[in-house]
């Protein structure tokens, strides 16, 4: 980070202009997919089911008279949809303090623990193991100091070469246009954090991930992280649409619940989005609707 923007420079103004850019986008990623539950047409018996359907539900922080503790958000959930056997769509916006033991590795909080943070995160695991599951988040945090951070990542049971072309073909995209160097720097931290050392292998074929992103532009800044999740909101139905009316065996079906367990791994053991979550006294359903529903254990 250069001229990094102060705290004091990430006004309510720009508060409030990115809460409403994650909740906007939640509606628009929920449109996508129900569009997608109302087109698939096979196989395995999902098409007979009814469309799946997002349902939401508000939560609110315990806050204080000075309004320096609450927020709140809303979780958009489906579960045993056509295509989503669970997909989960939350935007959460929240203020606090950090403990003691948490503060000392959050920029700036050591001076101040106070912070607000405002987001959207999004988990999709799919009935089909032909269809990857996928992860998108984005986010803006204030300390004594400011940033964006997020990404997004592909996790297929049976990496297909032209869906994982597609998917960072469009993280390229909308990193070149802001700055070629993003790309390449984005790409190899995604590669580095999705990855589970116990296991020694990736949980995908990853995506990109950045955090603590602060140019000393705040509009640029917010504008980048605008288009990471539009980007993700665009290639991830296209790569559903090429395999969701594919026909798969039970023993594809096994293969997705074993992979899913090492994303289980993952979420519960390294995910940083789970542990700021659990240890700010977020929602619990919230920060574990990430989860998927069937999993196994060889």
């Amino acid at each position: 980070m250069t001229d990094v923007t102060t705290a004091a420079e990430y006004s309510d103004a720009h508060k409030s202009r990115a809460k409403a850019w994650f909740e906007r986008l939640r509606d628009d990623f929920c449109k996508a997919l129900e569009d997608i539950e109302d087109a698939v047409t096979g196989p395995n018996g999902t098409s007979a089911r009814a469309p799946g359907r997002f349902e939401r539900k508000s939560w609110e922080r315990p806050g204080d008279a000075a309004g320096t503790m609450g927020g709140g958000g809303v979780m958009a959930v489906m579960r045993g949809g056509r295509v989503f056997e669970k997909a989960g769509v939350n935007v959460s916006t929240v203020m606090g303090e950090f403990s003691e033991e948490f503060r000392q590795r959050i920029p700036g909080a050591a001076e101040d623990p106070r912070f607000w943070a405002s987001g959207i995160s999004t988990v999709i695991h799919p009935n089909s193991p032909l269809v990857p599951a996928a992860h998108m988040n984005t986010r803006m945090i204030v300390t004594t100091q400011g940033w964006f951070g997020g990404g997004g990542d592909l996790t297929p049971v049976f990496p297909d070469a032209a869906d994982t072309d597609q998917f960072h073909g469009a993280f390229k995209t909308a990193c070149d246009a802001h700055d070629p160097a993003y790309y390449p720097k984005f790409k190899e931290w995604c590669d580095r954090y999705f990855f589970l050392p116990h296991r020694n292998e990736a949980r995908g074929v990853g995506g990109i991930f950045y955090d603590q992103h602060n140019t000393g532009d705040w509009d640029a800044d917010f504008a980048f992280t605008q288009d990471v999740g539009r980007a993700f909101a665009k290639v991830y139905p296209e790569i559903v649409r090429k395999h969701m009316n594919k026909t798969w065996t039970t023993d594809d079906r096994e293969a997705q619940r074993v992979k899913r367990g090492r994303y289980v791994e993952f979420n519960l053991l390294y995910d940083r989005g789970t542990i700021f979550g659990l240890q700010t006294g977020g929602n619990t359903e919230a920060i574990l609707m990430s989860l998927p529903p069937d999993v196994a254990w060889p």
